[in-house]
């Protein structure tokens, strides 16, 4: 019972994260009101966050490696707390812009944090399903910045909704200081103060493992459809591009959540009772994604209802699949290391959700704004992605299969001449 619990309490620091990072995402009208903002400069806010997130991975993951789980979330909800704390009260845009990098930073060493807490107190056969339940619990955060959060917003206002959450992020700490534990052992430093020298030396060992590149490029081809879709262009291609309304499209993003939380207990129990044949699944999802968007672009017109439910619950299932890439990680490489590791596979993803993004805005604006024909083109960049991932994971899994299969043959080796040395005596 006791791993459930410290589990369910790092967890609940990741709720809080995820809540954090989507408040001004649900927040938006009243945010262009309280700074004088334009919406365009109000999307900085969300570029900066994917920018301030996938830059920290590496740096939170050598962190990690350093100092362990416990320290990092304590020190990634004092994070977020102070950044809502500073958007509560500021009407300044430089300074709720500051406040949002820091609460990106903060957001960034959480959730790597709490995946490190999931193989010290499970057993193999229970990580990788815990470790999907960990991603599609923290969504809860969404929901809960999507009902009460709002409901805060728009009954007390402004600065009562973000110190409430910058409270829930205070309570947090409260709970990881005196419940959560590193490993049943105690705290782990699994790693010593290295030089810079050294630090790079580590970093660049940890990305040469054939199973952090793996994870890395599964991470990379599984979430960022999904990521751009529910982040920045998904409402506005459902009711520009497809003629929804707005109601309808929010009712497709509930629908988003949903299939990802079913899909990804399903992953779980798979990757779980075949860890041989994750990588075929990872393949599987990403070419399913690759067929639903090729249906739905090469319409004339707007998709039926039916086909965009379709097209949304296929792209879900890339969440989960994507975090297979922290299993591969924590699969291929030592754990004075797994931080680095998973840090590195979290990138995959946001990186190439940023680069969609921002790929997607340029062509948007040059082929006159938003509409159909030019969001078709626009999601055509998917494909170069995809391309560069499963090529990608093709490679790596070759070369961590080799990899494993040396190892292997070493112990076989060691053991016999264990047997043979026995036998003589």
């Amino acid at each position: 019972m006791r791993p459930w619990i410290i589990w369910a309490t790092g967890l609940l620091a990741y709720i809080v994260a995820v809540l954090d990072r989507t408040t001004l995402g649900v927040s938006g009208l009243a945010a262009a009101d309280r700074f004088n903002a334009s919406p365009s400069l109000l999307a900085t806010f969300v570029v900066l966050q994917v920018v301030v997130y996938a830059g920290a991975q590496v740096p939170a993951g050598l962190l990690l490696d350093r100092f362990g789980s416990k320290a990092l979330i304590v020190a990634g909800a004092a994070l977020m707390a102070s950044g809502q704390l500073v958007l509560a009260f500021t009407e300044s845009l430089p300074a709720a812009i500051a406040a949002r990098a820091v609460v990106g930073l903060g957001d960034a060493v959480t959730f790597i944090s709490v995946l490190r807490l999931v193989p010290h107190w499970f057993t193999p056969r229970q990580v990788p399903l815990v470790t999907q339940l960990t991603g599609i619990c923290g969504q809860l955060g969404q929901v809960l910045s999507a009902v009460p959060f709002l409901a805060v917003l728009s009954a007390a206002g402004w600065s009562v909704a973000y110190a409430s959450v910058a409270a829930l992020g205070v309570l947090s700490i409260v709970l990881i200081m005196l419940v959560v534990k590193d490993a049943p052992e105690g705290h782990v430093v699994t790693a010593e103060a290295m030089s810079v020298r050294q630090t790079l030396i580590s970093v660049r060992t940890v990305w040469l493992r054939p199973g952090t590149r793996l994870g890395f490029f599964t991470h990379m081809g599984t979430q960022f459809s999904v990521t751009v879709f529910a982040l920045m262009w998904g409402v506005p291609y459902l009711t520009v591009a497809q003629g929804l309304s707005a109601a309808a499209a929010g009712t497709l993003l509930t629908v988003s959540v949903v299939a990802a939380i079913s899909s990804g207990v399903l992953v779980g129990i798979f990757t779980g009772r075949h860890p041989q044949r994750r990588s075929r699944l990872v393949l599987a999802i990403i070419a399913s994604n690759a067929l639903v968007w090729t249906v739905v672009l090469a319409l004339p017109g707007p998709a039926p209802a039916w086909l965009l439910v379709v097209l949304v619950v296929v792209i879900s299932v890339g969440g989960p699949g994507s975090m297979v890439g922290f299993d591969f990680a924590r699969t291929f490489n030592p754990t004075a290391t797994l931080g680095t590791a998973q840090g590195m596979v979290n990138m995959g993803g946001f990186l190439a959700s940023l680069l969609l993004m921002q790929g997607m805005g340029l062509i948007l604006e040059a082929r006159g704004g938003i509409s159909f024909d030019s969001f078709r083109v626009a999601w055509t960049l998917q494909y170069a992605v995809w391309t560069l991932a499963v090529v990608g994971i093709l490679i790596t899994r070759s070369k961590a299969r080799k990899l494993l299969q040396q190892q292997n043959d070493q112990l076989l080796l060691e053991g016999a001449g264990s047997l043979d040395g026995q036998g003589s005596r």
